[in-house]
């Protein structure tokens, strides 16, 4: 049937019931907007596809109206302009008439009844899964963990605390500030995650370096099923085109989602612009210390991002080195994130003298050799928290909630958040094993040239060099000894990586693959796959991966310990990511890192500077970069030099660098910061709820029903693992998330971070959160008939059992989090045609256990015959489950209550000792608040779902 667009019309949504009722706004060519006033958003839909049904009461419904809500009970209709004219009485009595623009955008369309007297009448299976999947909702909205279980992650206490508590902000402005190596793409990446979960954010701009987009790409769509869309000047033109001479078509409006670079935006004052203009939700920023700012000079890249910042309301700034630039470099990340707080540097250095005496108070409250009664610490501890705190300490020396009331209220605490190695725990140790071998006669001719000394197989033949350098051979024969370990090996180039991969494959026994920039993401994955695939799982897996340089970005292969570096990287930050990808938290072995060299030539000095002047083999080095640019150039004219004095001296002085350099980060170690980055017992709460919450059990057998009732075809695959296909017997077209090749996929978290081919499936995953949408927003399963056994004394033969299933429902916009206070929950009335309450008598999962089919010919026959009876039914539960709807509004009004007076307080106490908690963070909340008060109260219990037994002998 074709559906007819008109301004004026109203319609529901079949895929987001939660918009209420909207009204079409215009219709333009093939596309129209419609309005969903209930919660204040707009959508434009494809007129030939639009997931929208018309809506149109029948005559007896009682509908109700805009602004004062008067009730008019329908007895015809007309038609003006396309649009429905209602005729009806209202509660005066009186004949009105009202257009369908009058309608109240909350009013509830979708009627169970109305399809079970068409006949139109679901298997009994089709409604247990829909009340199963309410249930399912329901406990996944009130998780404390509620978006950060799903996503292909260790749950790992630093990062989930981060992500927990500045994901639950309105609008966080942070700096996620760990060490290398602790994840802050991971912590960044969660809290996205959580906001576009909880829809407090639609529309996501990252900006990060040009060398770091594919990882990041990467690392969003296979930790956490976002698909972002790379912007470059090519992708735009291409965009731009699509459209016609008069239609202007901003690329960054395009998608939701989209990662470009920041040179890409610095070096196209349009594209800058463009971005500026397209209206974002969050930003993300990594490599933030690269963003130059003083007093006397501003970078572009620096202004570039301050203006992007200025119109985004959410920004985290990710970077690993906040102290490296200096006092002045750490103000300015802190001035992009909060300008008004942070606007001048002189005032800031005074402020942070003042942190001192906080740093000192709390460490003399975690010293259990410290003297309870010093009299100077007391008072430094009523100086900041007052007398009642010194009256509690004192009385149970309690200590917790007092450092935790000191690190709420301390300096940048709200902004910024560090963790370092040591505080984390958990890394693995490092050794060198380094191998020297004699340079063959065929790279003699490039003993100048740094570049061919450091990779001397560039500009040579690969037949050649394969059969020459030493180094093949060295790999060869290591690889036959140690046959049973999996080993990374990276070098450079790709056409170095796929020479290798290519001989071993062709010349030996070895099981090799190649891992590299040219591949795509699936080819990507295969190969990891390959190298994942362990003999235990019944399959045979590569001995070795050989990786580009590139090409081993963003991927984690901690179930490997040997790492083989074919040649070393110029600069300390590649070397630490290559090291990186097998150091990491979780790690159970000792990492083994094998460097062959050339004797006497550039590979062996820079090994030894690497080695004996940063020491970044055994250790991780975070200041090697800027040691590396105070000694770029001689370190590049002493590696091809003879004079080993001087470069001997390189290395002294280099050390010496380092060493002062650490010194000074360590002691410039913000200890107070580091505790209020991690609060280990909260975050264990959080992980205990992410594992609770995850139950991998419950979620497959649901999930298993749910490809029953669809039409999905799953197959096993190995241990732990599974293959999904569409089938030609689909209960719809498509199934979410599920492509027509089909996919393989695991429920557990260990298995998909070691095999990354394979989809990790959680209750947040889109197939799971796709089919729970499919479920809740259609028909599917809401009218059902079936007959059941009982003994007589109970029931008798003959009676009409009702089973109504009633949802709460309150559209409201979806940052105002609802669910938080009143969740998918659900009321369940059983009544029989004795007008008998069996609510408590008769459950849902008995009713499910004796549930009998009956052909559908009887079934409408049946409903026909019953119809005034069934009506009558659905009259008596609506009338039992309406004292049901007043008490769970009150509940949801005064859990609201108590939460909103304990945020408002709170912020507000904080805001007086502490600058940090911005003036528009309480008034966004009291605002929130009020407008969040009126949703409330405007709930409704809407009956969702219908059963109909009938009790035989």
């Amino acid at each position: 049937m074709i559906k007819e667009f008109h301004p004026g019309q109203r319609w529901v949504s079949n895929t987001e019931a939660a918009l209420g009722i909207g009204f079409i706004e215009k219709v333009e060519g093939r596309h129209l907007t419609i309005i969903f006033p209930a919660v204040d958003e707009t959508r434009v839909y494809a007129t030939d596809n639009a997931p929208l049904n018309r809506v149109k009461y029948p005559v007896g419904e009682v509908i109700s109206t805009e602004g004062e809500g008067s009730k008019i009970n329908i007895t015809g209709h007309s038609e003006h302009n396309h649009c429905i004219v209602y005729k009806g009485i209202d509660e005066n009595g009186e004949e009105v008439q009202i257009h369908e623009l009058e309608l109240d955008s909350f009013s509830q369309f979708s009627q169970p009844q109305d399809r079970l007297f068409a006949g139109q009448v679901d298997k009994t299976t089709h409604f247990e899964l829909r009340v199963a999947t309410q249930e399912h909702l329901h406990r996944q909205q009130q998780s404390d963990s509620y978006g950060l279980a799903g996503p292909r992650i260790q749950p790992l206490s630093h990062q989930l605390y981060i992500a927990h508590q500045v994901a639950r902000r309105h609008a966080p402005r942070v700096l996620l500030a760990d060490e290398v190596g602790l994840g802050k793409t991971i912590e960044a990446g969660l809290i996205l995650h959580q906001q576009i979960l909880t829809e407090r954010v639609k529309r996501a701009l990252i900006v990060v370096p040009e060398t770091l987009t594919h990882q990041w790409l990467v690392e969003m769509l296979r930790r956490f099923n976002l698909h972002f869309t790379v912007l470059d000047e090519e992708r735009c033109f291409a965009i731009e085109d699509e459209g016609d001479e008069e239609t202007h078509i901003n690329p960054f409006e395009s998608a939701q989602l989209v990662l470009c670079s920041l040179s890409f935006l610095t070096e196209n004052p349009m594209r800058h612009q463009q971005a500026a203009d397209a209206g974002w939700d969050m930003m993300i920023v990594d490599e933030a210390h690269h963003l130059n700012w003083s007093e006397k000079h501003t970078s572009n890249e620096y202004l570039c991002i301050e203006s992007l910042a200025s119109k985004i309301p959410s920004l985290l700034l990710l970077t690993a080195t906040p102290e490296q630039l200096g006092v002045e470099g750490h103000f300015a990340r802190l001035r992009l994130l909060d300008p008004d707080r942070f606007y001048d540097l002189h005032k800031y250095v005074e402020e942070e003298k003042n942190y001192k005496p906080v740093n000192d108070l709390v460490q003399w409250l975690q010293d259990e050799n410290s003297e309870p009664n010093d009299t100077k610490m007391l008072a430094e501890l009523e100086k900041y928290l007052g007398k009642e705190a010194v009256a509690s300490y004192q009385k149970d020396y309690e200590t917790d909630h007092l450092i935790q009331d000191l690190l709420d209220r301390h300096g940048t605490g709200r902004v910024l958040y560090r963790n370092t190695r040591d505080s984390v725990g958990g890394f693995p140790e490092r050794e060198l094993h380094s191998y020297v071998l004699e340079a063959p006669e065929i790279y003699a001719a490039d003993s100048n040239d740094l570049e061919q000394q450091l990779h001397p197989e560039n500009g040579h033949d690969a037949d050649n060099w394969l059969a020459e350098d030493p180094r093949v051979e060295w790999l060869e024969d290591w690889l036959i000894e140690n046959p049973k370990d999996k080993v990374l090996l990276i070098c450079a180039h790709a056409e170095t990586a796929l020479a290798l991969e290519e001989h071993l494959r062709l010349r030996t026994s070895i099981n090799a693959t190649a891992f590299h920039e040219g591949l795509n993401i699936i080819e990507r994955d295969r190969a990891a796959a390959y190298f994942a695939a362990q003999a235990k799982d019944g399959e045979i897996g590569a001995q070795i991966l050989l990786c580009s340089e590139i090409g081993s970005e963003g991927r984690n292969f901690q179930f490997a310990h040997h790492l083989i570096l074919f040649d070393l990287p110029l600069n300390p930050d590649l070397l630490e990511q290559r090291i990186g990808r097998l150091d990491r938290i979780g790690q159970t072995s000792t990492i083994k890192i094998h460097a062959p060299f050339f004797k006497d030539t550039a590979q062996e000095k820079l090994l030894n500077w690497y080695h004996q002047g940063l020491n970044a083999f055994q250790h991780v080095c975070p200041v090697g970069h800027s040691i590396f640019e105070v000694f770029e150039n001689e370190l590049r004219r002493e590696l091809i030099t003879t004079d080993n004095d001087n470069f001997d001296d390189l290395i002294t002085r280099s050390k010496a660098l380092a060493d002062e350099t650490l010194e000074q980060m360590q002691q410039g170690r913000d200890r107070l910061l580091e505790l209020n980055s991690c609060n280990k017992e909260h975050a264990e709460e959080v992980i205990d709820e992410l594992i609770t919450t995850m139950n991998t059990a419950e979620l497959s057998g649901y999930m298993d029903a749910v490809f029953d009732e669809y039409g999905v075809d799953q197959q096993g695959h190995g241990i732990d693992s599974f293959i999904l296909k569409p089938t030609d017997h689909m209960i719809n077209s498509d199934f979410p998330g599920l492509s027509d090749e089909g996919l393989t996929a695991t429920y557990q978290r260990d298995l998909a971070l070691s095999r990354e081919d394979m989809h990790f499936i959680s209750w947040e995953h889109p197939m799971v959160t796709g089919a729970i949408d499919m479920i809740l927003t259609s028909e599917f399963g809401n009218a059902t008939f079936c007959s059941i056994a009982l003994k007589k004394a109970q029931v008798p033969a003959g009676t009409l059992i009702l089973e109504s299933i009633y949802t709460i429902n309150c559209p409201a916009p979806s940052f105002l989090q609802v669910h938080r206070y009143l969740p998918v929950s659900s009321v369940r009335v059983a009544v029989d045609n004795h007008n008998r309450d069996l609510s408590k008598f008769l459950k849902h999962q008995q009713i499910n256990q004796l549930a009998e089919r009956v052909n559908k010919r009887t079934t409408q026959d049946l409903i026909q015959h019953a119809r005034p009876q069934i009506q009558t039914l659905i009259d008596t539960a609506n009338k039992l489950a309406k004292p049901q709807q007043a008490k769970i509004i009150e509940e949801a009004q005064q859990r609201f209550a108590v939460t909103a007076k304990d945020d408002l307080e709170r912020l507000q106490a904080l805001a007086k000792v502490n600058p940090n908690i911005r003036a528009e963070e309480i008034t966004q909340l009291e605002e929130n608040q009020k407008a969040l008060a009126g949703y409330l109260a405007n709930a409704q219990l809407k009956l969702d779902a219908i059963r109909v037994a009938l009790v035989t002998e």
